[in-house]
């Protein structure tokens, strides 16, 4: 018999703002690597990150679930790792193109992906109330599109970052969907390190041939999206998930997308048109009636233990 919802604390309900709030800071620190190429971004984003894990994981054990592993359950977590680095690359790369507020709000449809996949993927019943949120999603996103390609500072460029952004929802909850299906019962440091070690073996070349680091403040804000935005906010995030609603979690989140067009606007003198604001907000509740519709939809962070996710990082 499944256990019943956790009721929500004050303390669960912080960690998950904090959390998303932080994750909105996301675009601030890629702001300092302009010189470095997005894909060069991600390699280190997630070598850092494994590097960290690995650590805790030789501390705690968690590393001996790799051993006697299925070959299948194996695979799975390799496609996972795989999806994670092209869902960030895509991530990266629409907000450098498209700027934060597009790229961020686009990129927050995953949860209205996933309820609309989930019945072909996973052979569930169709759920007639993705219907609403669906329209509302989409037609924010046209609203976001049209306008930019009439826009002063429109250009190939920035309908690029936006298809860019789009594809990182729809990797996103691919993810999702195949950590639902094959992935149970996977602790939280035994899928970051799977993810995190597979997507820096698939982006080492990329490393070794194109734009990297080279000052100090480029490697601090690498440092910064690995150990602050990925490995100290995935472990505040679930703990604060085990203190609240999955569907609450997934509402709080949308806290990020918010943040950082608020980031964006006043630390990079990115604007907000009204057009943002209208399509922006048709994207968010979308995803906040998802969110509503049960723990189900919720968009999950990759780096959760997925008996217990519900809902995103950045």
């Amino acid at each position: 018999m499944p256990s019943p919802p956790p009721h929500d604390s004050a303390s669960g309900l912080f960690r998950i703002l904090l959390a998303a709030t932080t994750w909105g800071t996301i675009p601030v620190f890629l702001a300092m690597l302009t010189r470095v190429d997005a894909l060069v971004v991600v390699f280190w984003r997630v070598a850092i990150t494994g590097a960290a894990v690995l650590a805790v994981g030789a501390v705690t054990g968690g590393l001996g679930a790799f051993r006697g592993m299925p070959a299948r359950k194996l695979g799975a977590l390799a496609l996972n790792g795989a999806l994670l680095a092209f869902n960030w690359i895509l991530f990266f790369s629409g907000l450098r193109l498209a700027g934060v507020a597009v790229g961020e709000i686009l990129g927050y449809m995953a949860p209205v992906f996933v309820a609309a996949l989930t019945p072909l993927v996973l052979r569930e019943r169709f759920d007639r109330r993705v219907v609403l949120p669906l329209a509302l999603a989409l037609g924010g996103t046209v609203v976001i599109l049209v306008s930019g390609m009439r826009g002063a500072h429109h250009g190939p460029n920035v309908t690029l970052g936006a298809v860019m952004a789009v594809g990182s929802s729809l990797t996103y909850s691919l993810l999702i969907l195949n950590s639902k299906r094959l992935l149970r019962g996977v602790s939280t440091v035994t899928l970051m390190t799977a993810e995190n070690v597979t997507a820096s073996a698939l982006l080492l070349p990329a490393a070794l041939l194109l734009a990297g680091p080279t000052s100090s403040r480029e490697w601090g804000a690498l440092a910064v999206l690995a150990l602050v935005h990925t490995v100290f906010t995935g472990f505040l995030f679930v703990s604060g998930l085990r203190r609240v609603r999955a569907d609450h979690a997934a509402i709080l989140t949308y806290a990020e997308p918010v943040s950082a067009v608020l980031f964006g606007a006043l630390l990079l003198h990115q604007p907000v048109t009204a057009a943002i604001v209208v399509g922006g907000s048709a994207v968010v509740a979308g995803g906040v009636l998802v969110a509503r519709m049960g723990t189900g939809y919720g968009q999950e962070a990759p780096q959760t233990d997925l008996q217990e996710s519900g809902t995103p990082t950045g």
